[in-house]
């Protein structure tokens, strides 16, 4: 038994999730539709993922919301995802596609299953109540006040499911002066101060090349769900998350607010090199290839200028321990790179692998594709999707369960594969209604 086989027991107690008790009482209003409730925690087999039992409502569009998702949905979380009828989430169009198939949102929407909702209509706010009736999670990234102003904010959605947790994610966050603009991740990355030190002190500041502050938000927001569940066990009750995009890449650039606090100092654009540890970069190899070092512990160092047959440098004056490296990086990395481009770069990592030296290779997707390493950890995997007629190849879930892995269950799903699933065999809505609406059921 898989836990989608699990039934749901509707024996009208109290609910209590994960041992926590549910407190509070659904309000009873004249056909107001009133959570499901059950007295005891979901009976899960041994093997079920870590978040059977779970049941998230995805609410948000592009990037950063859904990544959250992705991660519940990785480890069981059952997450069903509301896109606009007709254009879906706009992750659709983003990106490469195949015979008309966005493969980006294959891959963030993998594990969810899809339902179509326009949320401005009175239809779609009633499917959004009914879905976050007996949900434990909703993650949303609409900009502030859309959603009060469509009538599905904490102050309703909690009134129909008191022990509901709302995760959102805003550019900005939901409070501050600058709390109604609109924010993508590109505007994070330059906000948070991570492009001011990305790239060269005489380049301009440089963006990453893939989403890294939507990827980084998609983390801690999944992080601080599993947070608020776990304080949902004590309380029973649920809360508002709010962040801002900005901030967990703020969180994650350093010591940089210390630094500038007790030294004044502001960190520049110097390459690849950090302010902490040296030596830190990449060095072109004898074939034109690269690869990427630091050395941060002293023994590191030195091993590394042993395998390089340059033992002088350990012992220079400008080199002898990691503050001194620091204020000498240029020409410690003058150094270095004159002493591996003697080496072709396979050669350089077998050499560095024979002394216990750390290095790795800076590898194109290509070469992760073909890499033995990538392949024993089953770091890619191989996914069956009807819409692309066959096998789709992504990045598999992070983190190795002893006992209850994760997995992929399949690929993000067709635009409103779910609706009759959801919408009609859970939720009860009228075929006729939904046909009405445009809303497709086969």
């Amino acid at each position: 038994m898989t836990f989608h086989d699990i039934p749901l027991p509707s024996d009208g107690g109290a609910r209590r999730l994960h041992g926590g008790p549910f407190r509070g009482t659904v309000p009873r209003s004249e056909g107001a539709f009133r959570a499901p409730r059950s007295q005891w925690v979901l009976a899960m087999p041994e093997t079920a993922p870590p978040l059977a039992g779970v049941k998230v409502v995805d609410i948000s569009n592009f990037l950063a919301g859904p990544v959250s998702t992705m991660f519940l949905a990785d480890f069981g979380a059952e997450v069903v995802k509301v896109e606009r009828p007709d254009t879906g989430d706009e992750l659709r169009f983003w990106g490469n596609d195949k015979d008309g198939v966005g493969l980006m949102f294959k891959l963030v929407n993998r594990n969810k299953q899809s339902v179509t909702a326009d949320m401005r209509t009175p239809l779609g706010v009633e499917i959004v109540k009914r879905l976050v009736a007996d949900a434990d999670i909703v993650v949303e990234n609409y900009r502030k006040g859309t959603l009060e102003r469509w009538g599905l904010g904490y102050d309703v959605l909690s009134e129909i499911n008191p022990g509901l947790i709302m995760v959102r994610l805003t550019g900005f966050g939901q409070t501050g002066p600058n709390s109604h603009r609109p924010g993508f991740g590109t505007l994070a990355e330059g906000y948070s101060g991570y492009a001011y030190i990305t790239g060269y002190a005489d380049r301009p500041p440089l963006l990453p090349g893939f989403g890294l502050a939507d990827e980084s938000s998609g983390l801690m927001g999944a992080f601080l769900a599993m947070v608020a569940l776990q304080e949902k066990r004590r309380s029973g009750r649920g809360q508002v998350v709010d962040f801002a995009i900005y901030e967990p890449l703020f969180t994650l650039l350093g010591p940089q607010v210390v630094d500038f606090d007790q030294l004044g100092i502001v960190q520049e654009r110097n390459g690849s090199r950090l302010p902490f540890t040296a030596p830190r970069n990449t060095y072109r190899t004898k074939d034109d290839k690269w690869v990427s070092i630091s050395g941060s512990a002293q023994s590191t160092f030195e091993r590394m200028c042993e395998a390089l047959e340059v033992p002088e440098l350990v012992h220079d004056e400008r080199f002898l321990d990691n503050r001194l490296r620091i204020q000498n990086a240029p020409a410690l990395d003058e150094a270095l790179q004159a002493a591996m481009l003697r080496f072709d770069r396979d050669d350089l990592l077998a050499l560095f692998d024979r002394f216990d030296a750390a290095a790795a290779p800076c590898n194109s997707i290509a070469e992760i594709f073909a890499d033995p390493h990538f392949q024993a950890r089953e770091n890619i995997v191989a996914v069956e999707d009807g819409e692309l007629g066959g096998p789709i190849r992504m990045q598999n879930v992070v983190g190795k369960f002893s006992r209850t892995p994760g997995g992929i269950r399949h690929a993000g799903p067709k635009l409103g594969s779910g609706n009759r699933a959801v919408l009609v065999e859970r939720l009860g809505f009228d075929e006729a209604e939904l046909r009405a609406a445009g809303l497709p059921l086969d």
